[in-house]
This record gives structure tokens, C-alpha cells and sequence, in this order.
């Protein structure tokens, strides 16, 4: 190759970075749709073609008290506009994730009740305000899907161009400053028999901290502070995980109570079984996608009108009891409420050089709230394997929305597992101040030597 020949090569590959880079901004004309032809968070407010999905007015907004979350369903009173069956799927397939077709193809007792649709969902000015802010700022830096650079606080791309952009906005979408997190999880075997586990959860939110915003320019940033304790059953009782999101990695250590010991964990990431799950969920499965982005290689389909969970007040009451609401095969599908709404759709192959259970993740995203809704998982034979299901809900003492509870069925076997279930235990204080310091291995020794 020549002299002139290579410095042509590297003239265009230098020119493709940089176009890659100005893609993952945009203009300030493009921003300046936001919260007007775009909602505040990029959603389109329109109406669709026939109004089943109603135009965005600006949601709930927000009201009540943060020490009391309120889970009355102020949509009691509608009824279901149809039910989806296997008799009549077909009618529907093209709004169906394959994950809800292999539910109602399965199981004679499957259904879905479709209700009118509602776009509740909002946010607090500073979340909108950084947002607009973010979208002419935030970037993937040298095409890596981890390398994210100049976002603070909103939801990093708005108006996204990749598939890594979009799972960027679940994973840094406001929570609250904090949370106190009773976390029941239950596996329910094909038999129907069921084993509980239950954590306490404290988290901190130091990225989407509106009273002290976070910002992602160095590797050492974190996001997200977790630390959780299991206290049943009596077996795992006193085990730790400690776990800080960084931009591109995952620090992690585990506390032993058996051994009396703290140590760092790399293999609270990727596909590594989370602990006290018998295997059912994965580290990246928690809160729907959870993070490195690096051993698949993800593409935008684009956005698509689909049913999904929505307004999920019914399931979250405490009057309920977890043996009525988890059936042999599938939670009691009278509980789901099932909404038409418009999600991104994405796409994630298992990169041929890396290892991973999954061979193929089809992703759905709720374009109001940024949060996956829905998985699609399949297994290293090309067989589907998993239906990855959260319950969406907006939680108006904070203006966020969430999944709660979420399920994970597994097709081949014919069981599932259901986690952030808080029915039989105590509501999440959202009240709750923590400082950095608490979630540190010498935060987790001072706790255990009492």
C-alpha cells in the first residue's frame, strides 16, 4: 500500500469516528423538539392513526407522600376493551412479543386483558431540563456501547440513533434520591411449589440526583450504589452484595456470614447467576437490563405499537397474597393489566468471541418512560428460552416509573421466577437519606461486627 494510499485509509477511518461521534449528539434545532413536537423525554405525543394510544397531555404529575407510596388503582372501574386468548392470538400477533405468544400457545390458562390506554407517566422539571441538556452533550465515545461521556442527571439521549443509547436512557432514568427496597423474590417451580427469598435493598442514586447531580466524564463515576442483604431464608440469611455502575465496569464484593468475610466478586455481572436465585435470574436481568453492554453487538429496529404492561396498580396491592398471585405455570393473569402503547424495539446478538447464555435478547421500550418492558431470550441453539416480563407503573410521590414486579419465565421448563414483589412484605421508603460511605466493604464490616 502506498504512502498516499494509507494516508487516504486513515483519513476516512478518522472521518468515520468523527461522524459516528456527531451522530451520538444532536443539533440544538433537534433539542429544541423536545417539549414540543417530542414530550420533554423525546416520547412522539401524538396520538396514533386511530386513537387507541391517546396523545401525551403531560401525565399524572405529581402528588402525594414519598413516606407512603399509595398503590390505589385509579383505574378500577374500566373494563377490559378485549381479552387476549389462544383462541383468538392471531387476531393480534403483530402487537404480540413472541415471549406472549409462547405464554398463550402454552398454557390453556394464559390471558391477556387489554385495557384503554394511558400515557401517566412524568417527570420533574430537572429531570426534563438536564435531559434537554444531554441531548447536545451526551456521547458514546469511539463507538464503544459502555463508553458513555458528557451526560448529568437526565436521561442521557433523547432522541436516540442507537440501540445503546436507548438501554443508556433505562439505565439511568430517575429513581428518587434513594430507596429502602423490600425485595421479595419467589421461585415457582413446574409443580407449582413455590420458595421465597427475601432482601433488603438500599440504594443511591448518585447520576439522577436532582438535589446533587451526578455527571459521567471519568471511568471512576458511578451511577448507582446497591447494597443488599438477604434475610431469608435462614440459610442465606447475613449475605452482603455490595455493587457500584460505573460508565464501562462493575466494582462488586460479596460478605460471606459463614466465613465471616468480604470479597471482591467480578462475577456479579454478565450472565453469572445472582445469588439465592437458583440460576432464575442473571446479574444483567435485574431491573429488566442491567449493566455492560459489551458482549453483544445491539441494533435499532425502530419503534413499534405494542401491548404492553401499564398502570400495574392492581398487582402491587398489599391486600394481595403471594400464593393467589402465583399460579403453577404463570402469575394470575387477572392482576396483569395490559395496555397498546408504542415501544423501541431492540435487538441484541451474542458476539461470536464472547460467552454468553443468551444468543439473541429482543428488547421492548416504553418510549413515555424509557424502561424495558419486555425480553425476548434465546438460548445458544437458537431456541426461545426465557420471556422476560416487568409490570409498569408510575409512581407519583417522586413523578418515576418503574417495573413492579418482574418475571422471568423460563419456556423449557415450565417454571418461573418473580422478583421486586412487596406484597406480603413492607413498603419501599423513598424517604430515606444514605451517604457514599455506607455502601463501602468497611461500611459492610462495621454492620456485621455488631
Amino acid at each position: 500500500m502506498s504512502r498516499i494510499t494509507k494516508l487516504a485509509a486513515l483519513t476516512t477511518a478518522l472521518l468515520g469516528l468523527t461522524v459516528f461521534q456527531a451522530q451520538a449528539k444532536v443539533s440544538e434545532t433537534e433539542a429544541a423538539k423536545l417539549g414540543t413536537s417530542l414530550t420533554p423525554v423525546g416520547a412522539d405525543p401524538k396520538a396514533n392513526a386511530n386513537g387507541s394510544i391517546p396523545a401525551y397531555t403531560g401525565g399524572l404529575g405529581q402528588k402525594g407522600n414519598p413516606a407512603k407510596i399509595d398503590t390505589t388503582d385509579i383505574y378500577a372501574s374500566e373494563k377490559p376493551l378485549y381479552t387476549i386468548t389462544k383462541a383468538n392470538m392471531a387476531q393480534y400477533k403483530d402487537k404480540l412479543s413472541v415471549g406472549h405468544q409462547k405464554m398463550l400457545e402454552r398454557y390453556p390458562t394464559y390471558k391477556m386483558n387489554v385495557y384503554p390506554s394511558h400515557r401517566d407517566a412524568s417527570f420533574p422539571q430537572a429531570i426534563y431540563d438536564a435531559t434537554k441538556k444531554n441531548a447536545v452533550s451526551a456521547e458514546l465515545v469511539g463507538g464503544d456501547p459502555d463508553g458513555l461521556k458528557g451526560a448529568s442527571l437526565g436521561f442521557p439521549f433523547p432522541i436516540p440513533q442507537t440501540a445503546a443509547e436507548v438501554i443508556w436512557n433505562h439505565r439511568l432514568k430517575w429513581r428518587g434520591e434513594a430507596v429502602l427496597r423490600n425485595n421479595d423474590q419467589v421461585i415457582v417451580q413446574p409443580n407449582g411449589t413455590q420458595l421465597l427469598t427475601r432482601l433488603v435493598e438500599e440504594v443511591l442514586f448518585p447520576y439522577a440526583s436532582i438535589k446533587s447531580p451526578g455527571k459521567f466524564d471519568t471511568p471512576d463515576a458511578v451511577s448507582i450504589y446497591y447494597l443488599s442483604e438477604t434475610v431469608a431464608p435462614p440459610r442465606n440469611a447475613g449475605q452482603f452484595i455490595l455493587a457500584w455502575e460505573h460508565p464501562n465496569e462493575r466494582s462488586a464484593w460479596i460478605y460471606n456470614p459463614a466465613l465471616r468475610r468480604i470479597r471482591r466478586a467480578p462475577t456479579v455481572a454478565y450472565d453469572n447467576p445472582y445469588e439465592g436465585t437458583d440460576g432464575n435470574q442473571f446479574y444483567d436481568q435485574v431491573d429488566m437490563y442491567n449493566g455492560k453492554l459489551d458482549r453483544f453487538t445491539w441494533k435499532l429496529i425502530g419503534k413499534k405499537e405494542m401491548i404492553i404492561t401499564n398502570s400495574s396498580a392492581k398487582i402491587n396491592n398489599f391486600s394481595l397474597k403471594y400464593k393467589d398471585m402465583l399460579k403453577t405455570g404463570h402469575i394470575n393473569q387477572d392482576l396483569a393489566r395490559y395496555e397498546l402503547h408504542r415501544v423501541w424495539v431492540i435487538e441484541a446478538n451474542n458476539k461470536p468471541e464472547t460467552r454468553h447464555t443468551f444468543k439473541k435478547k429482543v428488547l421492548y421500550v416504553d418510549e413515555d418512560t424509557w424502561n424495558v418492558v419486555m425480553t425476548d431470550n434465546y438460548d445458544q441453539r437458537d431456541q426461545y428460552y426465557k420471556f422476560h416480563e416487568g409490570h409498569l407503573v408510575t409512581v407519583r410521590e417522586i413523578q418515576a416509573s418503574t417495573t413492579v414486579p418482574e418475571i422471568l419465565y423460563d419456556l423449557q421448563s415450565g417454571g418461573y421466577f418473580a422478583t421486586a414483589l412487596v406484597n406480603e412484605g413492607k413498603p419501599n421508603d423513598l424517604t430515606v437519606t444514605y451517604t457514599k460511605d455506607r455502601f463501602t466493604p468497611e461500611g459492610i464490616k462495621k454492620r456485621t461486627s455488631r
